[in-house]
Formats: C-alpha cells, sequence, structure tokens
C-alpha cells in the first residue's frame, strides 16, 4: 500500500532524520522532494504546493531549526499535515432512518458491485444491522448474477426483479420490501458506466431523488488516480454524495487519489478495500494511513483486528496446555486460523513499524501457510498431539502426503520447538501479563 510513496517520501526526509547540520535551506530542498514524491504519486499540483507550503510555514514557526530532534519533528509535522488533507478524523457512516437506505453509486469496473457485499457483511458482523442488498444495474450482463453471488457468500439477502428496467421503481420495491420484512439497512447497488456520462447521470440523480438515502457513497478505484479525483468531482456535482469508498488500495496504487480527494470534493473518505475477500474492508481513518505512508505503520489497527480474533477462553486452554508441555500441532493449526482471518500478510506485515521498509520487494504470498497446514493435515491425531514421535520413517510418509520434503519437515519441528520454548518462557510473566492485557483492550476502540 503506497509502496512507491512511501520510500520517496522516506528519501526526501532522510537527510533530516540525522544528526547533520539543519539550515532553512535544506528544509526548503527537502520539502521540494516531498512535493516532488507528492506528484509523482498523482497528487494535483496544486494541493502538492499548498501541502509542502504548510508544512514550511510551521516548520519555520515551531522551531525545527533550533530543535534538538529537527528530523522527528520534521516527519510529524508532514504526518500531521497529511491526516489534515485526506481528513483528520475518521467519519462514521449515517444509520438513521428505518429501514436507513445507502446509494452506492460509481463507475464501471470500480469495484461497486463487489464493495456494496463487504459494506452489507460489515454491518451485519461488526454493526449487528439486517441488511438487504438492491441489484439496481439493469444494463450490466450478469450484474445480478454477481449481486446474488456475493449475497450467498455472506448469508445476506438480495432484492431484484428481473423482468423491470426502471432501476427508480426497483429501488422503490426494494426499499418496500426491506420494511415489510423486518431489515433496517438497504443498500442498494446501482449501474457503472465506462466514462461519466449525462445518462449515467440523470440516472443516478433520479434514483436519489426518488428513495432519499440516509447516504450516498461514491465508489472510486483508487489505482486510477487524479481520474479518480476528477471523476469523483463530476459526481459531487451532481449528487452531493456524502463520503468516498477508496477500493483496490492493497494493488499497485500510487496513492494520489487517498491524499488528495478530500481536498477536491470536500467529503470524507468512509471505508477502504484491502483485498478481494467478503472481509477486506476497514474504516478510512486519516491518521493511520498518513502513518503507514511514513513507514510508521500502524499499530493500533493491527491490534484491533487481533482483538476481533481474540479468543479469552481458548487463549486460557492454551496456556494450560502449555505448562503441562501439551501444546501439538492442533493448537499450532488453531492459532495459524487466526492469523489467516486478520487479513493478508502483506497488509498486516505493513503495519508494524519499519517491516514495509525492511520486506520491500519481498512477495509475501498469502498462500505461506500452506505448505505448513499440509504438513500437519497428513499427520495422524496422535503425531499432532506428541510430535517428538515422528521418527524417520513417520516424516518420509508425511511429506509424501503432503507434497513437501523431509527438509522442510524439519524446519517446521525446529521452529515449532523453538516457539514452544518461547511460549513456556513467557508463561511466568510476560505471557500472562499480555494474555491478561488483551482481555482488558478487547473491545476498545
Amino acid at each position: 500500500m503506497f509502496d512507491n510513496l512511501s520510500e520517496k517520501l522516506d528519501k526526501a526526509l532522510h537527510v533530516l532524520k540525522g544528526h547533520g547540520q539543519i539550515t532553512e535551506i535544506n528544509v526548503a530542498e527537502t520539502l521540494k522532494e516531498v512535493r516532488r514524491a507528492l506528484l509523482d504519486a498523482d497528487v494535483n499540483f496544486k494541493i502538492a504546493k499548498e501541502f509542502t507550503n504548510k508544512v514550511k510555514e510551521k516548520a519555520l514557526g515551531q522551531d525545527v531549526l533550533t530543535s534538538l530532534q529537527p528530523g522527528q519533528l520534521m516527519v510529524k509535522l508532514v504526518k500531521d499535515e497529511l491526516t489534515e488533507l485526506m481528513g483528520g478524523d475518521a467519519e462514521g457512516i449515517n444509520l438513521s432512518g428505518t429501514p436507513s437506505v445507502i446509494l452506492m453509486s460509481g463507475l464501471q469496473g470500480s469495484g461497486k458491485t463487489t464493495f456494496s457485499g463487504k459494506l452489507a457483511n460489515y454491518l451485519k458482523t461488526k454493526k449487528t444491522k439486517k441488511p438487504l442488498l438492491v441489484a439496481c444495474d439493469v444494463y450490466r450482463p450478469a450484474a445480478i448474477d454477481q449481486l446474488h453471488v456475493v449475497g450467498e457468500q455472506i448469508g445476506v439477502e438480495v432484492f431484484s426483479d428481473r423482468g423491470n428496467n426502471d432501476p427508480v421503481a426497483i429501488s422503490k420495491a426494494g426499499i418496500a420490501h426491506a420494511k415489510a420484512n423486518g431489515f433496517n439497512v438497504v443498500i442498494i447497488d446501482t449501474a457503472g458506466r465506462l466514462a461519466v456520462d449525462e445518462q449515467m447521470m440523470n440516472e443516478i440523480a433520479d434514483i436519489h431523488k426518488a428513495i432519499q438515502p440516509q447516504e450516498t457513497l461514491f465508489v472510486v478505484d483508487s489505482m486510477t488516480g487524479q481520474d479518480a479525483v476528477n471523476t469523483a468531482k463530476s459526481f459531487n456535482d451532481v449528487l452531493n454524495f456524502d463520503g468516498v469508498i477508496l477500493t483496490k488500495l492493497d494493488g499497485d496504487t500510487r496513492g494520489g487519489a487517498a491524499i488528495s480527494i478530500k481536498s477536491v470534493v470536500n467529503k470524507p473518505i468512509k471505508f477502504i478495500g484491502t483485498g478481494e475477500k467478503m472481509d477486506a474492508i476497514d474504516v478510512f481513518y486519516p491518521s493511520r494511513m498518513a502513518e503507514r505512508i511514513l513507514g510508521m505503520g500502524d499499530v493500533v489497527s493491527l491490534v484491533e483486528r487481533a482483538q476481533e480474533q481474540f479468543d479469552e477462553e481458548e487463549a486460557r486452554k492454551i496456556q494450560k496446555k502449555i505448562a503441562k508441555n501439551k501444546f501439538g500441532f492442533d493448537d499450532f493449526l488453531s492459532q495459524i486460523q487466526q492469523i489467516k482471518k486478520m487479513g493478508s500478510l502483506k497488509d498486516l506485515m505493513g503495519m508494524i513499524p519499519g517491516a514495509g521498509k525492511a520486506l520491500k520487494g519481498l512477495d509475501i504470498d498469502d498462500d505461506a501457510f500452506k505448505h505448513i497446514e499440509a504438513i500437519i493435515h497428513s499427520m495422524t491425531p496422535d503425531e499432532r498431539s506428541t510430535p517428538a514421535k515422528l521418527n524417520a520413517s513417520r516424516k518420509k510418509r508425511i511429506a509424501k502426503g503432503s507434497g513437501t520434503s523431509i527438509q522442510e519437515i524439519n524446519q517446521l519441528l525446529k521452529q515449532f520447538d523453538q516457539m514452544s520454548k518461547m511460549m513456556k518462557m513467557m508463561q511466568g510473566g510476560g505471557g500472562k501479563k499480555m494474555m491478561q492485557m488483551m482481555g482488558a483492550m478487547k473491545g476498545m476502540k
């Protein structure tokens, strides 16, 4: 996420992070490189120039030149200004109304239909809502089928009327269906186009006028850079939407849309899409995104994801097994499943301060655990509970069954043994304290 921008900003600020002499001249030169990095990320020239001018003004006003840690102070100023540029505070979604009606808009190919499903899944699991998806894309082939498949994936009902080509009538009928059947959120997926045209704008405006949604969201592909910002402005002029959804942030995005869209349309980014899975959706926190862009990681989001998967009862059981030297491969497999539920490995690593830079260029595959899972699944229940029983003949059988080598099995056993010893050492104090801390933090925002 924003790897190229992060690298260029790091280089621009590098000279000020050292202990060399800091002058007004090299502060100006550094900010010139910062502006260049923003322009390379497809941020509008005017916005990039205003950004660096504000940072320079604040830097000189806060005596960066005479500070004991001028480099760190400059990084903080850049982070604060980036946060402000992207919206300042996180914005929630308006769920007033009975039912709450959310209108989705955007260009074709922006990921609007998929994100409608992600949002429904988010509201169902995180907000305990009962959402209804309404299929109003009557033009794109298989659009209705796609939404039905998405709805089936997440266990959310989809309302459609295949014989009706009037999206206004379908949306109104969908809301009536929701009221009659106890749904408290309605998400209306509308048609996109390959370009902004008058017909599309008139249609989405008619739907908006007819249903008066509590929330109108514009879905934009973050990989399209400045074009995404220009398209958002065109939509906003017609719809006056409430917020922006940035999709495909897990791809090779330059970051221009995320950084400058709020400044252009004066509407907050509310959610981001970070992967293909239905749970790959995050609330957009400008300060956390600014920290990630500057290589500071995002520990808060990492802890929040861990809390969602943290099971206190399961942790106690594992703690007892560790104390009795009974921690086996079934328990190890359970821990792997919890990590996988937290999201893509690349995204998780990007949340660890400094990890993004250290792992630059490495291809972190989400299937990295596959060979470990294959090895464990090829063991008998007895072998999983007592790894010490794995002799040469058993290892040969497991290697054949899992499609791996004996060397890979030996490496896994060595890593498992090291991890078991470390967890045993933590039992005395650190492990218990960590579990208590996670328990206390569970549910906190």
